[in-house]
């Protein structure tokens, strides 16, 4: 009978990251498990805010705050983290009637907090409290409150902010997307957002980078091949579209065409009778990251953009690897 080998112990470290995780996670299940129409109202009330959504916490909270404050500016709902000790000496002029507030403390008894909430009680500025206490000065003074579960700090000393900050931030993350979904945010609205980095560069559409114009390399079908190598050369595109009377691409004549054609009299011949019928194109809206793929997919350079099937633009591998795409 083979005995099975036990499995080495895991280091001090590996146990503690893993029960860390376990904590946080079943934190994060019991979370899901709590939502309740209370986040419902609060997902209206942010959505009814025609100023910013301002947010602030103190301490482990007010790092959380500030990330939340830019997921939501980048997914379509303006939003600023005011610190609140600064709130208390001016900067509470940050804060207008047309905005909401969301003020986020686990204990819900923050004394730093104190004058952001009387402020917005004076003014009628809606506030949204996000607690880990059912019973709580911010909690009492909330339009809407909501409560985090109680479940321990991953902390071995249950002192540090770990679990509850950790629910803080999936709880602003949904947030962000539930408004995000009732503002009917697009990958366009996003693009226009994140225009920097791989991020944008993965949003960009045809349109913007393609050539047009002047620049498209056309021919029509009974145009000789010597002008149409002298059009193909002209627009450096490495090939030319064949396009009929009303402008409708019937098929293009590249590199490869001429190759295979060299020893049939080639210069003497007409465009469509050298030409690929039917060749790839793409749409303007598409993704410019969706060209590439069907470039490289069928081992081609450029393809021509439609609408219809009428040539609007060209794109080139190159076009999309100079904008970042990859």
């Amino acid at each position: 009978m083979k005995v099975k080998e036990k499995s080495a112990p895991l280091s001090p470290d590996l146990e503690a990251a893993g029960r860390v995780l376990s904590i946080e996670a079943e934190a994060l299940r019991a979370l899901g498990d709590s939502l309740d129409d209370s986040f419902e109202r609060a997902v209206d009330l942010l959505h009814a805010v025609t100023g910013r959504v301002v947010i602030s916490g103190m301490g482990k909270s007010g790092h959380i705050g500030r990330k939340i404050a830019a997921t939501m500016s980048s997914t379509g709902s303006p939003a600023l983290f005011v610190h609140p000790g600064e709130a208390s000496h001016g900067d509470l002029g940050m804060i207008t009637q047309s905005d909401a507030v969301l003020c986020l403390s686990n204990s819900g008894n923050t004394n730093e907090l104190a004058d952001i909430i009387a402020f917005t009680r004076r003014f009628s500025i809606p506030l949204l409290a996000m607690v880990g206490r059912p019973t709580s000065s911010l909690g009492d003074a909330a339009d809407v409150t909501l409560v985090l579960p109680t479940v321990p700090e991953a902390c071995p000393m249950g002192l540090a902010p770990t679990t509850s900050t950790t629910m803080m931030l999936a709880l602003g993350d949904a947030l962000s997307v539930a408004l995000l979904q009732r503002r009917g945010f697009s990958p366009d609205n996003f693009q226009v957002l994140h225009p920097g980095g791989s991020l944008g560069a993965s949003l960009i559409k045809v349109s913007e980078i393609m050539h047009v114009g002047d620049e498209l390399p056309v021919a029509r079908p009974d145009t000789s091949m010597r002008e149409a190598l002298i059009v193909m050369t002209a627009r450096s595109f490495g090939c030319v579209g064949v396009v009929d009377a009303a402008g409708d691409l019937l098929g293009i004549i590249t590199d490869g065409d001429l190759r295979r054609h060299m020893d049939n009299d080639l210069l003497n011949r007409r465009a469509e009778e050298i030409m690929t019928r039917a060749p790839k194109t793409i749409r303007p809206g598409a993704l410019a990251a969706e060209a590439l793929g069907q470039m490289n997919a069928t081992k081609i350079s450029c393809l021509f953009v439609t609408e219809g099937r009428r040539p609007v633009g060209i794109i080139r591998v190159h076009d999309c690897l100079s904008a970042g795409v990859a």
